[in-house]
Parts: C-alpha cells; structure tokens; sequence
C-alpha cells in the first residue's frame, strides 16, 4: 500500500520562504516518481515538480523554475519541496503523489491529502 503524507506549509510573506515534505515508504521511493501538484480555488489543478525515482532527475513547472527545489532523502523516506521568493499566486493546496514521471496528473496513481500554502503579499 502507497501512503504520501504531506507536512509544512502554512503561511509565508511574497519573496520569502517556505518548504512541504512528503513522507512515505522507502519502496514507494525505489519504485515512483514523486510530484507536487497543487490546486488554487477556482483554478485547475497544476504540476508543480517532479523527480525521478531512477536516477532523481528532476522537472519543474515554467512558473516555479528557478524558485522552487524539489529533492528527496532516502534516509529520512521523504521528498521536499522547497520554496523561495515566493508570490501570491503561490497559494494553494499541495499535493503529493506519485506515479510515472511526468507532468501530466493521470499519470500518477497514488494521492496525499494536500497541505496548504497561503502566501500574503
């Protein structure tokens, strides 16, 4: 059984800094690929980033490339995203999930329950 439990998150200031994580099993990180996706009220759901279980390539969205880092650690069994110079239009309730390396969300299988971001400008 796949389980991806987010944490973090909260409340961050526009250009400041703040981090979710997921935490799950060290076979699910041997066997998917880990995304962040996150859904804004009244917008569609968007892929954020993404890493690969093979060999921890990663992807990101245009619109958080160069601010967002997503990275795992295999000793701690979890996967963080982490967020500079945030903007408001950050807001938004991550998910984890995983699945098959993409960006595209019917790729992945397996779902957390969301934490959410809000940020104040």
């Amino acid at each position: 059984q796949v389980q991806l439990v987010e944490s973090g998150g909260g409340l961050g200031q526009a250009g400041g800094s703040l981090s979710v994580s997921c935490a799950t099993s060290a076979h699910t990180l041997r066997t998917f690929a880990i995304a962040w996706f996150r859904k804004a009220p009244g917008k569609e759901q968007e892929f954020v980033a993404a890493i690969n279980w093979r060999d921890s390539s990663t992807m990101y969205a245009d619109s958080v490339k160069g601010r967002f880092t997503i990275s795992r650690d295999n000793a701690k069994n979890t996967v963080t995203l982490q967020m500079n110079s945030l903007k408001a239009e950050d807001t938004a309730v991550y998910y984890c999930a995983a699945g098959t390396y993409s960006e595209e969300f019917l790729y992945y299988g397996y779902w957390g329950q969301g934490t959410q971001v809000a940020v104040s400008s």
